[in-house]
C-alpha cells in the first residue's frame, strides 16, 4: 500500500493547439482534456493504474463538482470534509509538446483543517510502505506542514511508519530537508538548485552536476534523492550510490504530470522489491510514458517504452 496527500489538489485542464502558442493573439483548441490532478493524486492514478494499492488523501468539499472527476479516475479515495472549491489548473500544449501552464489559486485551509488533515493521514499510513507529501501548499498552510504531517505519522506508528517520500519545491521543501529527515526527495534540477540556493556545480553531464549537488543533502538530512532531468533522464542517490539513466526516444505530447510519473514508478518498483537501478529504470519508463499521453493522463503498464535504458553507475 502507498499512501500519497495532496493538500492543493486541482483540475488540470490540458488544452491542445495545433501550432506555437501565439501571446495576445487568438487560436482555437484542437482538444481539450480534464482530469483529476495535483501531484499527489497523479501518483496514485498511475499507481492504481498498474495496479498497486494506493490511498488517495485530500481535503475536499463535500458539494465540490471536483468529486465527479475524481471519482472518474478511479482511485481510492480518503477526503477531509473543507469549504471551497477546489482550483483548476489550465496547461497549453503545441504540437513539439511545449508546455505552458497557468495555475489558479486554490482553497484556504485553516489551521483546523490542517489538524483534520494530519489525523486522517496519520491514521490511514497505517500499514502502508510509503507515504508520499506531494505538491505545492494549499493558501493559508504554513511552510513546515509536511515537517508536521511526518512528526505525526512516526509518533503515532514508530518503528512501524512508512517511509516517507516527498514532491515539493520552494520553502515547503526547505523546511522538510531542514527538520523532516525524510526518506526520498524528488526535485528537479531546478528545484535542486533553488533549495541549495546556488547554481549547479559545472560538470559535463547534468547528471554528474545534480549528483555532486546532492550530496550536500545526502545522507546528511535526507534519506535520498531521485533528481528528475526532463529529456536528460533522472538520477538516483543514496548513501550506497548514484545511479542515473536516460529516457528512450519520446514523442512528447505534454510534460504534465510527468514527474509524478516517474516518482509513481519508482516507488512501484521499489515497492516490490526492485534494487535502486531497477527502480530508476522504472521511474523513466513512467515518466516518458506520460510524456507521450495527451493532459495528465495516467500511463498504464501497456504504455511504457519497451526500449533497453541503459543505468550508469556515478561515482564521488
Amino acid at each position: 500500500m502507498i499512501v500519497t496527500l495532496t493538500v492543493h489538489p486541482s483540475l488540470d485542464r490540458t488544452i491542445s493547439i495545433d501550432a506555437a502558442l501565439r501571446v495576445g493573439e487568438v487560436q482555437t483548441a484542437s482538444a481539450v482534456r480534464e482530469d483529476a490532478g495535483g501531484k499527489g493524486i497523479n501518483v496514485a492514478r498511475v499507481l492504481r493504474a498498474s495496479g498497486a494499492e494506493s490511498l488517495a488523501v485530500l481535503p475536499l468539499d463535500p458539494a465540490d463538482p471536483f468529486a465527479a472527476a475524481l471519482a472518474a479516475a478511479d482511485v481510492d479515495v480518503r477526503t477531509v470534509p473543507v469549504r471551497g472549491r477546489t482550483r483548476a489548473n489550465i496547461a497549453v500544449t503545441d504540437p513539439t509538446g511545449e508546455t505552458t501552464k497557468i495555475n489558479l489559486p486554490g482553497v484556504a485551509l485553516s489551521e483546523g483543517d490542517l489538524d483534520h488533515v494530519i489525523e486522517v493521514v496519520a491514521e490511514s499510513a497505517r500499514g502502508a510502505q510509503w507515504l508520499v507529501l506531494a505538491g505545492s501548499l494549499a493558501p493559508g498552510l504554513p511552510d513546515d506542514t509536511y515537517v508536521r504531517v511526518i512528526r505525526a505519522v512516526r509518533d503515532r506508528l514508530g518503528e512501524h511508519a512508512p517511509r516517507v517520500a516527498v514532491d515539493t519545491s520552494g520553502a515547503a521543501l526547505r523546511a522538510v530537508v531542514a527538520d523532516g529527515r525524510p526518506d526520498l526527495i524528488k526535485p528537479n534540477d531546478e528545484e535542486l538548485a533553488d533549495l541549495l540556493g546556488a547554481a549547479l556545480p559545472a560538470a559535463e553531464h547534468l547528471a554528474d552536476a545534480v549528483h555532486i549537488a546532492s550530496r550536500e543533502l545526502v545522507p546528511a538530512t535526507v534519506g535520498a534523492a531521485l533528481i528528475t532531468l526532463g529529456g536528460d533522464g533522472a538520477v538516483f542517490v543514496s548513501e550506497h550510490g548514484a545511479w542515473a539513466a536516460s529516457p528512450p526516444p519520446t514523442r512528447v505530447r505534454s510534460t504534465v504530470g510527468a514527474g509524478d510519473s516517474s516518482l509513481a514508478g519508482f516507488l512501484l518498483a521499489d515497492s516490490r522489491g526492485a534494487d535502486p537501478a531497477e527502480a530508476l529504470v522504472s521511474g523513466i519508463r513512467y515518466g516518458s510514458a506520460a510524456a507521450a499521453l495527451d493532459g495528465t493522463q495516467a500511463p498504464t503498464p501497456a504504455d511504457l517504452p519497451t526500449a533497453d535504458i541503459p543505468v550508469r553507475v556515478l561515482h564521488h
